[in-house]
């Protein structure tokens, strides 16, 4: 079992940064493809950004020109680079370690971010 730990989120004004940060237990980090998902009170989950294990990234529209996804495979860590951030950024945000080709997934146990004024 993989474990997966979210930190970084907290209380921030419009126009703030936040850097969140996924920590998972997995020796073979480097392998998986790490997402950062997020939930809004009466909405579903959603994708926000995505990296594969070759570094390539994809983002959630909302989300481009203002939001970074980057890893470091030596500290086994996944961090979402949060800029310019507005209102609707509030939700829970959590961290997906997966490896499609094994049906494999992991799910931290979310970090809340608020942004309000």
């Amino acid at each position: 079992q993989v474990q997966v730990v979210e930190s970084g989120g907290g209380l921030v004004q419009p126009g703030d940064s936040l850097r969140l940060s996924c920590v998972t237990s997995s020796s073979i980090f480097s392998l998986y493809t790490m997402g950062w998902y997020r939930q809004a009170p009466g909405k579903q989950r959603e994708l926000v950004a995505r990296i594969t294990s070759g570094g390539t990234t994809t983002y959630e529209n909302s989300v481009k020109g203002r939001f970074t996804i980057s890893r470091d495979n030596a500290k086994n860590t996944v961090y979402l680079q949060m800029n310019s951030l507005i209102v609707e950024d509030t939700a829970i945000y959590y961290c997906k370690a997966e490896r499609t080709f094994f049906q494999l997934e992991y799910w931290g146990q979310g970090t809340q971010v608020t942004v309000s004024s």
